[in-house]
């Protein structure tokens, strides 16, 4: 009888001691404010995830590159020091050249055009090209369509001549500045207010919440409205974390960034417009409307990128890009 009692208590510690097992922790990084639309998808996708996963897991979230800068998150990934990250698109032409297309000057005509791209199924196969790199896209964020921002005015190709812009660390993204006659200079995100504070770079290419978040604008008097390229995100995890996840967890956790993506798209949205109006009211920098004529002088001088990288990338899908601005 005696026996019997100890081994009921020893059935009963253990199942007590996977009941209080440790959750898991998740650890998310990314590299921008809080406030923006990646910090707020990140912190829905947090709020969501706990509460419908108690107990089972934790979202830890480390903003404006506290854990990790893009440039090394992706094999902090790989190595298991972080679970999820949302990178720019141009931080994966190490992996895969085919996201190169996101870099692509005036290759989308608008947000909606480039929102029918990465839902379609293009865009979504995609996702799925980092596979052999040890890495899974989970989908896509928006920031927004990019300005230039300068110590002068840009109005025609021929003004950012000889200016030094900070680009990421993308070839595509060199090779337009090149094309404008333009030195372009790889930097950390981190590092983009003091450089331009110092005057050590002469410009920069940001949508319209970065340039408001980081405060790029109180040291730029102008921002041209070029909308000539893209910023968005992928949320990325590792093959090895993802797949060894119970499937129900798994199933939770996907349901929840989707919801936190889509939460985090229509945000962006509207703090583009909004956060342009901020800057313009603050009157701190000029914000530059281009003609038409004007614009289309800034197409033709980045035709040649196109032809540049349309190997590399693939020509089927420019094509499939470009179908998506019908």
């Amino acid at each position: 009888m005696k026996k019997l009692i100890t081994a009921v208590a020893l059935a009963a510690t253990l199942m007590c001691g996977t009941v209080q097992a440790a959750p898991m922790t998740i650890k998310f990084a990314h590299v921008v404010a809080e406030k923006t639309p990646k910090g707020r998808m990140a912190n829905k996708f947090k709020e969501l995830a706990e509460e419908r996963l108690p107990g089972k897991v934790v979202v830890e979230v480390y903003p404006n590159s506290q854990l990790f800068g893009d440039d090394k998150v992706l094999e902090a990934m790989l190595l298991g020091d972080v679970q999820l990250a949302a990178p720019s698109l141009s931080k994966f032409s190490r992996y895969t050249k085919q996201l190169d297309i996101f870099d692509l000057p005036f290759l989308f005509k608008d947000m909606a055009a480039v929102d029918r791209f990465q839902q379609g199924p293009a865009g979504q196969k995609l996702l799925n090209s980092l596979e052999k790199k040890g890495l899974l896209g989970l989908g896509y964020l928006h920031n927004g369509l990019k300005q230039m921002s300068a110590f002068k005015p840009l109005r025609v190709p021929a003004d950012a001549k000889g200016l030094k812009f900070r680009i990421q660390a993308s070839d595509v993204l060199a090779a337009q500045f090149e094309q404008l006659g333009a030195a372009p200079v790889k930097k950390p995100f981190s590092e983009v207010f003091t450089l331009l504070q110092t005057k050590a770079i002469d410009g920069t290419e940001n949508p319209w919440s970065n340039t408001y978040s980081k405060k790029f604008f109180e040291v730029q008097p102008y921002i041209t409205e070029t909308d000539h390229g893209l910023l968005d995100y992928m949320v990325v995890t590792s093959a090895e974390f993802w797949t060894g996840l119970p499937a129900d967890v798994r199933d939770v956790l996907k349901k929840s960034l989707d919801e936190a993506l889509a939460y985090g798209n229509q945000i962006a949205a509207e703090q583009a417009m909004s956060d342009r109006q901020k800057i313009i009211d603050s009157k701190r920098s000029e914000v530059i409307a281009l003609t038409e004529a004007e614009r289309a002088q800034w197409v033709e001088a980045m035709k040649p990128v196109w032809q540049k990288f349309e190997d590399r990338i693939g020509k089927d899908l420019i094509e499939a890009a470009l179908q998506a601005n019908q």
